[in-house]
């Protein structure tokens, strides 16, 4: 069995190192999913992203903020090509960034994604982040388990 600090360890490792994630949202029964950039934060407690306002993603996290969004942390190995490690989901509520006051998450986010600067300039781009309650490890099919934020101890 692994311990719950090596857990955390991988769940960081790949918040880490990916760069993006499917965001799946939802409004009035349809749902929604759109490849995103992430920039992990505090830990993983919060995943902050961009989109223009004028998206279907934009207008259904303003009718309900409940988001999940999933990460691929499986590598293909060996000469079978089967895959190792994880599949990570978030599960949280999405909020909008007032980039006024929250310049740093602006900076990460753009020190993560440098490649994005044209685009988080954009009158009609809105910097977002997910404040994540808990996660979703699957590492087979019989081997998932759930991981609430705040019951990790730091």
């Amino acid at each position: 069995m692994t311990s719950p600090t090596a857990i955390w360890d991988s769940i960081q490792t790949l918040l880490n190192n990916t760069g993006f994630a499917v965001l799946a949202t939802e409004n009035a029964g349809q749902p929604h999913t759109s490849l995103i950039a992430i920039t992990p934060l505090d830990a993983g407690k919060r995943l902050v992203f961009a989109t223009y306002r004028n998206t279907r993603k934009f207008t259904n996290l303003m009718q309900n903020q409940r988001v999940s969004m999933l990460m691929d942390g499986r590598s293909r190995t060996g000469s079978s090509g089967a895959a190792e490690g994880f599949i990570l989901s978030a599960v949280g509520r999405a909020q909008e960034i007032n980039v006024v006051t929250q310049p740093l998450r602006l900076g990460a986010h753009l020190q993560k994604h440098p490649d994005l600067a044209t685009f988080l300039q954009a009158a009609d781009c809105v910097l977002l982040e997910v404040v994540v309650e808990a996660y979703q490890l699957v590492r087979g099919i019989d081997d998932v388990s759930w991981w609430r934020v705040d019951d990790r101890k730091q």
